[in-house]
């Protein structure tokens, strides 16, 4: 049971480890782009290239669903980025269900735990399977792994090293419970930190907090949903999404916020000095590199980020 592209690497770990996977469980179809074409989630393009019989319920609750996944005879489902799941569904398997999290819970219950742990300046995260329970991200662990978050790495690059090694892990958890040798402990009931969904406003850009958190808000929502901010370049206020970024940290007498440009450089002012960007898109213009950008667009000097 899974959307994305993280659990597609998932699903593809579970073939190549030769095992029978009965049906695959994705978000219905949904319309993108200007002409709302109907688009298939990842999971269910990967599903069909490999022949698999695939479910897309609006409804987990439905009987006609219910049915068709009682017919599918599954011993065991597994959950990678999906629906919270009502508990008909979860104990309907001889050996229960497990979910991939991609933290070390208890840390990061919730939808977005790759990008609030960049966000928060952690310096290690990891992946967690645990059975699941009535509850979001609170069943049993079963199996961790943990690493690195090294301090200059994006969304994207964590996001990927965790889809590896989240199929590893699931492929243990899946050994472990073949070979009956699977054993569990229960969560601690409190939290400290955890990852709601990332909306529109939780992306914008705080020019006056300090360089290390404004820096780490922009590679944790890099690349996708992407920081933002307002450019005021004389008349125009152009919303402008910012990706790649560095830190440069030196005492200055900029105002917050002032834009200072040369050919081929743009940086922000900052409390405890400058942000540089090293890659934006303007509102109606494509992805392109400061440089680029400078090359066919001019900065005035009084321009700042709000």
């Amino acid at each position: 049971m899974g959307t994305p592209e993280f659990a597609v690497t998932i699903l593809k770990g579970l073939l190549d480890k030769k095992l029978n996977v009965v049906g695959v469980i994705t978000a219905p179809d949904r319309p993108a782009g200007r002409g709302r074409k109907l688009n298939q989630s990842a999971v269910k393009k990967f599903a069909l290239e490999h022949n698999l019989k695939v479910l897309q319920p609006t409804n987990l609750k439905n009987e006609e669903f219910i049915d068709e996944l009682q017919s599918l005879n599954a011993n065991l489902q597994i959950v990678v980025a999906f629906r919270m799941l009502p508990r008909v569904v979860w104990k309907m398997p001889k050996y229960g269900t497990f979910n991939l999290h991609a933290s070390l819970l208890p840390q990061y219950r919730g939808a977005a735990p790759i990008n609030w742990a960049i966000i928060n300046g952690e310096s290690k995260t990891g992946v967690t399977t645990f059975f699941i329970d009535d509850k979001i991200d609170t069943g049993e662990i079963i199996l961790q792994s943990e690493t690195t978050i090294e301090p200059n790495e994006t969304l994207g690059e964590l996001h990927d090293k965790l889809m590896i090694q989240g199929s590893k892990l699931v492929n243990k958890t899946v050994d472990l419970i073949l070979h009956d040798t699977i054993s569990t402990y229960k969560q601690p009931d409190k939290e400290e930190k955890s990852a709601p969904k990332i909306h529109t406003e939780t992306c914008k850009v705080n020019w006056n907090d300090s360089l290390d958190n404004i820096y780490n808000k922009i590679r944790g929502l890099n690349p996708f949903p992407g920081a933002w901010t307002t450019l005021v370049n004389g008349k125009d206020e152009i919303i402008t999404k910012i990706y790649d970024v560095q830190k440069l940290e030196i005492s200055h007498f900029h105002n917050i916020g002032d834009i200072i440009t040369s050919k081929k450089e743009i940086k922000v002012a900052v409390n405890e000095g400058y942000l540089i960007i090293d890659s934006l898109k303007l509102s109606g213009k494509r992805k392109m590199d400061a440089k680029s950008l400078l090359n066919g667009y001019s900065i005035e000097p009084n321009a700042k980020m709000l």
